[in-house]
C-alpha cells in the first residue's frame, strides 16, 4: 500500500466513526469555545476541541481524548492561518508556557470573541436568551499589564511560568503580561536562584517599589499567603491606589492583576450602584432626628477596595453607611489608613458561614473566586432582600451557573459588561448588575 492509500484509508476510517485517540485529522475551526479553545468538526462529525486554534484556521491536529459525542485534540499545525492569527506576542508562550494562550490572536478580535463566549455560556448554562446588551471595556494596556505574578522554582532553583498542562517551567523568558522591571534579575539566563520547590510572588505597587518574597507552593485554587522569606521588599507592605485610596497589604494579599483594573471596576460599581438610588429610598429625617442609616455588604471583599464606592452609593441622603466587607484571607482584616472615615468592619470568614448573619443590606457587592459564589452564597444574599447587587465574576461558566441560582431566587440582570482585564489570554472579567425581579 502507497502512503497516499494508507492515508486515504485512515481518512476513510475516521469517517466511518472508528476514530481514535492519537489519530490525526485536518478540520477548520468555527468558533471559540469556553476556556480558549477553538471548536471544530471531527470526519465523522463530533464536536472537537482545539486549544490554540482560532476561528478561521484550517488546522491539523491529533486526537487526545475521544468520546461519544466529542473529540478533544492537540493543535500539530496550522495549514492555513485564520484571518485573526497573528504572530505570537509572548516569547514565554512561544515555549510552551501556559500563560498567553491567546498570543496569535489578533488584539482587536479579543473583545468580540469574549463576548461570543460569555453569550454562549449564558444560552448553555444559565438558559438565559434574553440577556441585556454586553457593554465590552477593554482596559489598556494590552501588553505589560500585569502587576504581580507568582513563578514556580525548578529543582536547580530557577524560577520561571509553568508549561500548559505540566510541571515544567519556562525560565529562559519572561511573559510579555508582566510590567516592565517585575521579573528582572529574577527570571532567565543571568536570574538568582530560589529554593528549589519553592514559589515566588513579585509585585511591583502603585509607587513602582517592587517586593519579591518566597512562599511555599499553593494548592490549586489556593492563595498561599504564608511569607518564608523576604527577597526584596522596600517598604513594609505594597502600596496600592485606586478609586482615590491607598491600600496597603503583604505582597501576598489578593489585588487585581491589571493595572486598570481596579479603577475600571469601582467606576463601574458607582455607576451602576448609583443610578438604581441611595440607601432603603426614605426621605431625609428632620434636623433633630438620628441620621438615616444604610448596609452594605462587601462579600469576597479583599483589602476593601470596594468600600468607599459601597460606602458612597449606599448613603441615604442625609446620612450613613455601615460597610461589612468578608474575605477569609487575615491580610484583609487589616486596619487600612486610607479607608479612615469609613464605617467599616471586615470579617474574617468564609462568606457562606456568616452571610446570613449580618444585618440587611441596601447594596451588594460580591467578587467570588473562579469557582463561584454558589446557590448557598446566592441563596443567602438574597434572603436578605438588597435592592441592587454587583456580581463579579472571572469565570463565564460558573458566573452563568450563578446568575442561575440569581433568577431562581427572584433576580434578574439589568446590565451586564465584559471586561477584558487579562488581555492576551482566554480570561476575561464579567459584571453583572442585579435588581429584584418585582
Amino acid at each position: 500500500m502507497t502512503a497516499t492509500d494508507h492515508n486515504s484509508a485512515k481518512d476513510q476510517s475516521a469517517a466511518a466513526g472508528s476514530l481514535s485517540k492519537g489519530q490525526s485529522f485536518d478540520t477548520t475551526i468555527e468558533r471559540m469555545g469556553h476556556g480558549g479553545v477553538g471548536i471544530g468538526a471531527a470526519p465523522d462529525g463530533r464536536v472537537c476541541f482545539v486549544p490554540g486554534a482560532f476561528p478561521g484556521d484550517h488546522v491539523t491536529v491529533t486526537a487526545t481524548k475521544v468520546k461519544k459525542s466529542f473529540v478533544e485534540a492537540a493543535l500539530s499545525s496550522v495549514v492555513q492561518p485564520g484571518p485573526y492569527r497573528v504572530e505570537s506576542a509572548c516569547p514565554a508562550a512561544q515555549r510552551g508556557a501556559g500563560c498567553c494562550d491567546f498570543a496569535e490572536l489578533d488584539p482587536a478580535a479579543e473583545p468580540d470573541i469574549k463576548v461570543a463566549v460569555l453569550l454562549d455560556q449564558l444560552r448553555r448554562v444559565a438558559h438565559i436568551e434574553d440577556a441585556p446588551d454586553v457593554e465590552t471595556i477593554d482596559v489598556a494596556p494590552h501588553r505589560g499589564w500585569r502587576t504581580r505574578v507568582r513563578l514556580g522554582v525548578d529543582k536547580q532553583g530557577r524560577a520561571g511560568l509553568r508549561k500548559r498542562g505540566s510541571t515544567e517551567l519556562v525560565t529562559d523568558v519572561a511573559c510579555s503580561q508582566l510590567i516592565p522591571g517585575l521579573v528582572d534579575g529574577l527570571v532567565g539566563p543571568d536570574a538568582r536562584t530560589f529554593n528549589p520547590g519553592a514559589e515566588v510572588i513579585a509585585v511591583m505597587d502603585s509607587d513602582g517599589n517592587r517586593h519579591v518574597v518566597e512562599t511555599r507552593k499553593a494548592p490549586r485554587g489556593r492563595r498561599i499567603e504564608t511569607i518564608r522569606e523576604v527577597i526584596e521588599a522596600p517598604t513594609e507592605n505594597v502600596v496600592q491606589r485606586a478609586d482615590g485610596h491607598e491600600f496597603r497589604f503583604p505582597p501576598t494579599a489578593f489585588w487585581q492583576a491589571h493595572v486598570g483594573a481596579p479603577d475600571v471596576y469601582t467606576s463601574l460599581a458607582r455607576e451602576w450602584l448609583g443610578a438604581e438610588g441611595h440607601g432603603n429610598g426614605g426621605e431625609p429625617e428632620a434636623a433633630d432626628e438620628p441620621a438615616v442609616h444604610a448596609v452594605a455588604w462587601d462579600l469576597y471583599g479583599g483589602v476593601g477596595l470596594f468600600v468607599p464606592a459601597l460606602a458612597d452609593v449606599t448613603a441615604p441622603q442625609g446620612g450613613h453607611t455601615t460597610v461589612y466587607s468578608v474575605d477569609y484571607s487575615p491580610a484583609a482584616a487589616a486596619p487600612q489608613p486610607g479607608l479612615a472615615g469609613i464605617d467599616v468592619h471586615f470579617r474574617t470568614a468564609k462568606v457562606e458561614q456568616v452571610a446570613s448573619q449580618l444585618p440587611q443590606p441596601a447594596s451588594v457587592i460580591l467578587d467570588p473566586p473562579r469557582t463561584g459564589a454558589g446557590n448557598d452564597v446566592v441563596a443567602a444574599v438574597a434572603a436578605a432582600k438588597p435592592q441592587r447587587i454587583l456580581h463579579i465574576g472571572c469565570d463565564p461558566a460558573t458566573f452563568a451557573r450563578d446568575l442561575a441560582a440569581w433568577s431562581e431566587h427572584g433576580y434578574r440582570a439589568k446590565h451586564l459588561a465584559m471586561v477584558n482585564a487579562f488581555p492576551g489570554t482566554h480570561h476575561f472579567e464579567t459584571l453583572a448588575l442585579l435588581v429584584p425581579l418585582v
